[in-house]
């Protein structure tokens, strides 16, 4: 795959056709930027930097970030690099992560990205995988030294490493770059079907699976992110979310490159940095999860000290929003909460103010495209066809409240997985991505989607689906809640029973009874109550920040 053009010729000549695919590319999108305003601030480090790999924060312009970019390829061409080559990268969101991308693009070579916390197992056995020839990263992250960590793996190919305490046998990124030549690279004459990334699913249920992507997808999906909050060049844009899938790629760092506005960096996540960081630096858009969101508006002091009034939206998604949260933002504060749902695999759904200004609309539904009499005004709506298919039967569904899963044909789609001929194909017979989620048709038109859940994730208690984020939504909004993931757990009669697993509210006191009289309260299914309730410290999740629920069901069962 790597080095490889990654879709069907057929598929380019189609989506080319129809203007779906551009010939844009990663460094030439850069290099206009650069060429329009070289003196003007392009991207800026975490406030805490020093503190996370002991060196100062950075603010570079785009002439500034031009130059770092050109001074790493051309050490990566001088270490022998070539076009289609695998850079494996784990670092975190810093300068350092952005000039890594473009650098490696400006050459022609596939970036592989790890989450800061992957340690021996995940990055040997991922970069046997990818094929690596390079890898970067820096002398310390954090409290762990990652350059001596790197060279005890005995990994083929070259280790780079930013800092000064380097172990023999890593070479010193800093002192390379800063002997380099730093004219400009020549361009590399780079086809836009050409493998620019390989990411990897989360892995909550198996060992992850590497997702290549292209100039043409990855710039086809940056759209949506782009239009769904209406950026323009005169936006910052405060990046929380990890540099290494969908989320941080997608939602922050492409669209950035696509406006030529402002990146700052954020990591790792500490709120009393996240929210200097909005005062500090005018942010008028950020992405949050949506435990902080509801935590933001139930605890009035933690604003206290922050000046808000920049922002004009904030991204959310992964899990159902509470149409509480979603309307508290926009009444107490004016700021509109946009819903994404999507995949490292394929973008699907989105939902903005613009498109939905109810609240309480935008927190459970997605639009259903090509419904007639209803238009979405992001462009990558009118290129994505969705359809629902019964997974037991492979009926497509037609009907309201008839639970299916979720399938998606596009410009957006990811061409098949690293080594594909190895997995299950993810498409389906008429070429759809399979995506795994559970959705019902809503709407008084059916002009909407409303999510249902994972389908694995699904508890079936006495033949009756129960949806665990439904659940977990619900739950989330108890005062005594701070976080909670619901499974379910084995019975010999009905099958499956609920389990609550809540990590408590510092000072809060919670018990069973008292959040099936909370849930009664709110007037749900009598068969969807928690019969039991699990009170953790903290829920398991992976490096990306997905709760590991394989693992709780494996414990609650034990």
């Amino acid at each position: 795959m790597p080095g490889r053009k990654l879709h069907p010729l057929e598929r380019v000549a189609e989506y080319t056709s129809r203007g779906w695919w551009s010939q844009d590319t990663m460094d030439a999108l850069l290099r206009a930027q650069v060429a329009r305003q070289p003196d003007r601030l392009a991207v800026v480090d975490p406030a805490n930097k020093a503190a996370l790999v002991g060196t100062e924060p950075r603010r570079l312009t785009w002439g500034e970030l031009d130059a770092s970019t050109n001074r790493l390829a051309r050490v990566l061409l001088d270490l022998g690099a070539e076009p289609g080559d695998v850079v494996a990268v784990q670092l975190p969101n810093t300068v350092e992560l952005v000039v890594a991308y473009l650098a490696a693009w400006r050459i022609g070579l596939i970036v592989t990205p790890f989450p800061v916390q992957f340690r021996e197992h995940e990055i040997v056995a991922l970069s046997e995988l990818a094929d690596a020839k390079f890898y970067l990263t820096s002398d310390r992250i954090g409290d762990r030294a990652h350059a001596a960590e790197f060279a005890g793996y005995n990994l083929p190919g070259v280790v780079l490493a930013h800092g000064a305490d380097l172990p023999e046998g890593v070479l010193p990124a800093d002192a390379l770059m800063a002997a380099a030549d730093g004219s400009t690279v020549e361009a590399h004459e780079a086809d836009p079907n050409d493998c620019v990334t390989i990411c990897w699913t989360s892995g909550t249920e198996s060992t992850p699976k590497g997702v290549p992507r292209s100039h043409y997808d990855w710039l086809a999906i940056c759209w949506a992110t782009v239009e769904a909050p209406r950026l323009t060049e005169d936006d910052v844009l405060l990046n929380p979310f990890p540099m290494v899938n969908m989320a941080g790629i997608n939602g922050m760092f492409l669209p950035w490159l696509r406006v030529g506005c402002i990146l700052v960096q954020h990591h790792p996540f500490d709120l009393p940095t996240f929210l200097a960081q909005i005062t500090a630096e005018r942010a008028t858009y950020t992405v949050a999860p949506p435990a902080l969101l509801t935590l933001l508006l139930q605890r009035d002091e933690l604003l206290a000290a922050a000046d808000i009034s920049s922002l004009k939206q904030i991204g959310s998604g992964s899990v159902p929003l509470a149409p509480p949260m979603v309307r508290g933002w926009q009444e107490r504060h004016g700021i509109g909460i946009i819903n994404f749902f999507g995949s490292n695999e394929g973008i699907s759904l989105l939902t903005d103010p613009h498109d939905v200004p109810d609240p309480e609309q935008r927190a459970r539904y997605f639009p259903r495209y090509g419904v007639p009499g209803y238009t979405w005004s992001s462009r990558v709506t009118e290129w994505t066809t969705v359809r629902l298919v019964d997974p037991a039967t492979g009926d497509e569904v037609t009907e309201p409240g008839v639970p299916g899963e979720l399938r998606l044909k596009g410009p957006t789609v990811f061409a098949g997985y690293l080594h594909g001929e190895r997995l299950a194909s993810p498409f389906d017979e008429q070429g759809y991505l399979r995506t795994g989620d559970v959705f019902v048709i809503a709407g008084d038109d059916g002009q909407f989607l409303e999510y249902v859940d994972r389908a694995k994730d699904l508890v079936i208690r006495g033949g009756m689906n129960i949806a665990p984020a439904e659940l977990e939504g619900l739950i989330a909004a108890h005062p005594a809640v701070a976080d909670v993931a619901v499974v379910g757990y084995p019975d010999e009669v009905l099958g499956e029973r609920v389990c609550a697993v809540v990590v408590p509210r510092e000072g809060r006191e919670l018990d069973l009874a008292g959040l099936v009289e909370f849930l009664k309260d709110q007037r749900i299914a009598s068969y969807k109550l928690p019969e039991r309730l699990e009170l953790r410290q903290a829920l398991p999740r992976n490096p990306v920040g997905k709760v590991l629920k394989r693992s709780l069901r494996e414990e609650i069962n034990a």
